[in-house]
């Protein structure tokens, strides 16, 4: 009986030794020569994409205008990409590519759908709605890698035609370098104010053409939850809400009559305090154009 005990001892013994060696094998293995496609796809997905810098994603920007300006010239009959680039290194604040190219932006992110440009600015930047994360992009850059400066962009509760009484895009006021939507702030000078008042969104099909009527602090509520836009009521006590702001810091321009039968954009930003968390610094601006 002893004997017996034994043996099956040692029968045990040398299954659990084969399995020991199997499972240090296999842990080698793939220490040496990686694991399987679905493990590297795993840790592909845990492993966060590094973020891109400010200075990168402006670059980013800037090498996707030269690319359509590139395009463009070498349409265009009679013109080298020689001369586009010429052109390029001559390109003002706020001018937009001659042709936006949605096709070669799709390439980029298929989340792009505009591209907005405020002339007197430097901002000039597509914009993105991502189609399930309405905060996506206010945490995620043009490659989707994770942080800042992330990207101007809508929500869900916005069409993308631009269609909606009031169209809200938000944009990080990138202190620093005054990037993204930094110099909205320009807009509380009366000065530059009564100066610069257009506002372009290029879509696919065509471009609209806005005029800037008020910019002003405003509290932090979202303005898509907190108002039926759709009601055309509501739409217009709304606006003669920001009609009657007193804010001696405010610029509402009173004779530029809008109604609730317009459509607006709102463009939102930080406030240049970052303790002043509570507000927001808003541009509005409403449609006169379409081409």
């Amino acid at each position: 009986m002893k004997k017996g005990k034994i043996f099956w001892g040692k029968i045990l013994a040398g299954i659990a030794g084969l399995a020991l060696a199997f499972c240090l094998g296999t842990l080698v293995s793939r220490l040496l020569y990686g694991g399987g496609e679905g493990e590297q796809n795993v840790l592909a997905e845990e492993t966060p994409k590094p973020a891109l810098t400010e200075e990168e994603q402006e670059e980013q920007f800037r090498a996707m205008k030269e690319t359509m300006a590139g395009a463009a010239a070498v349409d265009a009959p009679g013109t080298s990409a020689g001369d586009s680039a010429q052109a390029d290194g001559e390109e003002q604040e706020g001018e937009a590519p001659d042709t936006v190219d949605f096709s070669y932006l799709q390439t980029v992110n298929g989340d792009i759908y505009a591209w907005i440009t405020i002339p007197g600015t430097n901002i000039d930047y597509p914009v993105l709605q991502h189609p399930s994360d309405d905060s996506y992009y206010l945490h995620h850059n043009l490659d989707g890698s994770y942080g800042y400066p992330a990207c101007i962009y809508t929500e869900a509760s916005n069409a993308k035609d631009f269609s909606d009484p009031n169209t809200v895009l938000y944009g990080h006021n990138m202190r620093s370098a005054g990037t993204m939507f930094a110099q909205l702030h320009k807009f509380a000078a009366k000065d530059f104010f009564e100066q610069n008042r257009e506002v372009i969104i290029y879509l696919p099909d065509r471009e609209l053409h806005y005029r800037v009527f008020a910019a002003y602090a405003y509290d932090d509520r979202h303005l898509l939850k907190s108002f039926d836009f759709q009601d055309e009521t509501v739409f217009a006590e709304y606006l003669q809400s920001v009609y009657d702001i007193r804010d001696m810091s405010a610029n509402i321009d009173r004779e530029l009559e809008v109604t609730s039968e317009d459509q607006i954009l709102t463009l939102s930003t930080c406030m240049v305090d970052k303790n002043d968390s509570e507000r927001r610094f808003l541009v509005q601006a409403v449609l006169t154009e379409e081409k």
